[in-house]
């Protein structure tokens, strides 16, 4: 079966994305969808929230990522060489 890739632009309305044009696939046919959102270069974030954005999962988790580093010194004690004085 030929894989055909097209880009077409459209709106998001919860788990439905509603194109802004026909993408010529029959209903029912079974895609795979890339989500791009748009570069926003003007939006200003509020101080402190771009790097909230950069933290992930862990934005919301400080003991959970003073563990994780704490493991992760822990880790690479273990595999350090020895220096010779």
């Amino acid at each position: 079966m030929a894989t055909r890739n097209i880009t077409l632009k459209g709106k998001v309305h919860g788990h439905i994305i509603e194109l802004d044009q026909n993408p010529g696939i029959p209903d029912g046919q079974e895609v795979t969808v890339t989500v791009q959102s748009p570069a926003q270069p003007d939006q200003k974030l509020p101080p402190g929230e771009g790097l909230r954005r950069s933290a992930g999962a862990w934005a919301d988790d400080i003991e959970g990522l003073d563990a994780y580093l704490e493991w992760n010194r822990q880790q690479r004690k273990r595999s350090r060489q020895e220096l010779e004085p």
